[in-house]
């Protein structure tokens, strides 16, 4: 039986589950044998059917079969991980009616939970958002650990949502997740995208290939008369304006350069910041209660979002004022006698020197940065983190950030190759409580790159570990002795 074939008698077909774990199969379960490079699904699929699978999905170049129980139907696809995901997507059935997919390198967290919060203050109770964060909705909040879930787990949190009655979703869609099929499926109802710079090209390529796996999500998934929302002011827009008008697609724009919605002015404030802004060729003038400029381009991806499936901007404008920020992205600690500390989950080269560059404006003395690089990770842009704190910060602190299975002294060289004047402690904790008792008089402290992170992986373990408590804590200690 091939997979179309499959998927048309599906709802006849007693499936008991559908999984690509061998572990977690049970009687009656169609397993997916998905393609890898380290783990290989076909090598599991004795022990699937030993747990009782009855349908196995896998490669047509898969052989050997003959020997399995003749009770067993196997699925022959030529891309098992779209095929499952269409497979899965019938078998849960139900998923939210307005879906919109964020992508892009950064801001994709703080974009789907500005979605949502517009969508819930505007009076559309029924919503949330998906993705690093978990699942966050009025009375839900459900944490997570993937930006995008795998397929059937994916699928089967958004059968809960629309089983409670949500009807609006915002989720992220990471390279990772569309490169792998996990977002196929979807009745992704508008795509948008941030922006793109260097991160992942440990499983990239190269530039180019992390761009065209962003880029399914407007070629491939986005439902047919469904609209994108991007970032005029990038330089990928181009590539994608010329997708979206080969595929007629429906596109907002956004930005300093955008035409739909284009920043005119913003002017930093002690709350925030006043932005004035042309809408649908109406100028507003906002009171923005966030930081840094890609904070306010983050904030209008989410208004043109909302424009996309509702274009009565009117009501949702005046709500930008009423926005929070998310748990880890300049998320101000609070308590410093004398400067301000930061928590932000900036890891890679361009979302840190956006940080450094937005909190440079509110700093009266030293702008100080304290970050690391994870392990196992594109070790490509560990010098390139090195060289913008250098170049941006008046002090640089260069500590350990998950280095996972790598040696924690060879990832902090390689930093410090572009940071050589940088201070090194190798003790997260200890960096911080140092560093947080050295901060005098205006000046600002930024520990980036883990933000709602609360765990520090150090070979294989993962160990409690959280940089708002670590930094709560130092402030604490540094009250007592004052």
């Amino acid at each position: 039986m091939n997979v179309a074939e499959f998927i048309d008698v599906m709802e006849g077909v007693p499936i008991q589950g559908v999984t690509s774990d061998s572990r977690q199969v049970g009687k009656g379960y169609l397993f997916a044998a998905l393609p890898g490079n380290k783990v290989r699904g076909e090598d599991y699929i004795e022990d699937a059917i030993a747990h009782g699978a009855q349908y196995i999905l896998l490669s047509s170049d898969v052989g050997g079969l003959e020997e399995f129980d003749e009770g067993v139907e196997f699925i022959k696809s030529d891309n098992v991980r779209f095929d499952f995901a269409k497979i899965v997507a019938k078998f849960y059935k139900i998923q939210p009616e307005n879906i919109v997919a964020v992508t892009g390198t950064s801001g994709k967290t703080s974009v789907v939970s500005f979605i949502q919060q517009l969508w819930h203050l505007s009076g559309t109770k029924k919503c949330a958002s998906l993705g690093t964060l978990g699942i966050r909705g009025p009375g839900i909040r459900q944490d997570g650990r993937l930006t995008t879930p795998g397929t059937e787990t994916l699928h089967a949190e958004l059968a809960d949502l629309a089983s409670v009655g949500i009807n609006h979703l915002a989720i992220e869609a990471s390279s990772h997740g569309l490169d792998q099929y996990r977002l196929d499926g979807l009745k992704v109802k508008c795509a948008a995208f941030t922006n793109l710079s260097r991160d992942h090209l440990d499983y990239h390529k190269d530039m180019q290939s992390y761009f065209e796996a962003k880029a399914r999500l407007f070629q491939e998934v986005l439902v047919e008369g469904g609209a994108a929302v991007l970032n005029a002011d990038d330089e990928f827009f181009e590539q994608l304006e010329k997708i979206c008008t080969e595929k007629e697609i429906q596109f907002l724009s956004f930005g300093q350069k955008g035409e739909d919605i284009k920043l005119l002015s913003r002017i930093p404030k002690d709350y925030g910041q006043d932005i004035h802004i042309s809408v649908a060729g109406v100028e507003h003038h906002v009171k923005l209660p966030l930081v840094g400029e890609f904070q306010v381009m983050n904030a209008l991806c989410a208004l043109g979002c909302v424009f996309a499936l509702d274009s009565t901007t009117e009501k949702y404008v005046p709500l930008l004022e009423k926005l929070r920020g998310v748990a880890g992205r300049l998320e101000l600690v609070s308590g410093h006698p004398k400067g301000s500390i930061y928590v932000d989950y900036a890891h890679k080269p361009g979302a840190l020197e956006s940080v450094l560059k937005t909190l440079r404006p509110h700093t009266s003395g030293r702008l100080i940065c304290l970050f690391g690089c994870g392990g196992n990770r594109d070790a490509g842009k560990r010098q390139i983190m090195g060289e913008v704190a250098a170049s941006l910060a008046d002090q640089v602190i260069v500590t350990d950030d998950n280095p996972r299975y790598e040696e924690a002294e060879s990832i902090r060289a390689e930093i410090l190759k572009g940071a050589p004047g940088a201070v090194e402690i190798a003790d997260r904790a200890k960096a911080i409580q140092q560093t947080v008792s050295e901060v005098n008089e205006g000046d600002v402290l930024v520990v980036a790159g883990k933000g709602h992170e609360k765990g520090q992986i150090i070979n294989g373990e993962v160990h409690p570990f959280n940089d708002v408590e670590e930094v709560q804590k130092a402030i604490e200690g540094l009250l007592k002795v004052l």
